[in-house]
């Protein structure tokens, strides 16, 4: 069961009668922000387990 084109333009019609233009482009905006700074934290965790396996090797070797 999935939603076809007219159903997601009443979708879209709703929610613009309800939260108008203004809310949703600032919905997005801040929407997009959370976005970018979970995929900063996503690599910074990447580089933080990069940087303590290349520290764990060096030890080893040792």
């Amino acid at each position: 069961m999935t939603l076809g084109g007219w159903e997601w333009v009443v979708i879209l019609v709703i929610v613009l009668l309800i939260f108008g233009v203004g809310r949703i482009s600032k919905l997005g905006s801040e929407m997009g922000k959370g976005i970018r700074a979970f995929r900063e934290g996503l690599q910074e965790g990447q580089e933080d387990t990069a940087k303590k396996d290349s520290s764990d090797e060096e030890t080893k070797t040792e």
